[in-house]
């Protein structure tokens, strides 16, 4: 699964939320800490407010929070509202009849179909939280 630009920029702009801990962060902000054009970030940080995933707050002091606790939040959920499923078990299997004699294409179809699968199960058991908690560094043994 390739992710198109506004996911990466929603990754990256859910990441910043989760990492700021509930306090607001600005669009200029992660704009400039990434290098995302201003404009093209506003409209991704209104779709995942759409979305439920952030919440937004105008005037002094305001920005974008996560809408929920960051455990809450997987990486499925925000690639979600920007890449819907492109396949289902319909699309993957065919207008082929009979699958005991699959054709090249419906296996090819099938194949993607189930990697799509695999990537979005993981996408799915990663959470916010994740990327914020401290890395656990393994102890040498006998430590």
């Amino acid at each position: 699964m390739t992710l198109n630009k506004s996911t990466r920029y929603a990754l990256l702009a859910a990441l910043e939320m989760a990492l700021a801990g509930g306090r607001p962060v600005t669009v200029g902000g992660v704009a400039a800490r990434h290098g995302i054009p201003p404009t093209a970030l506003a409209k991704v940080f209104q779709t995942l407010v759409r979305a439920g995933i952030a919440v937004g707050s105008r005037g002094a002091g305001g920005g974008y929070r996560l809408a929920r606790p960051r455990s809450a939040v997987s990486v499925l959920d925000v690639v979600t509202v920007f890449e819907p499923p492109r396949t289902t078990a319909a699309d993957a299997a065919g207008s082929q009849g009979d699958p005991g004699a699959p054709s090249a294409d419906w296996a090819l179809r099938r194949l993607l179909h189930e990697v799509d699968e695999l990537v979005r199960s993981t996408y799915a058991s990663v959470t916010l939280e994740t990327f914020v908690r401290p890395a656990v560094s393994p102890q040498a043994p006998g430590r």
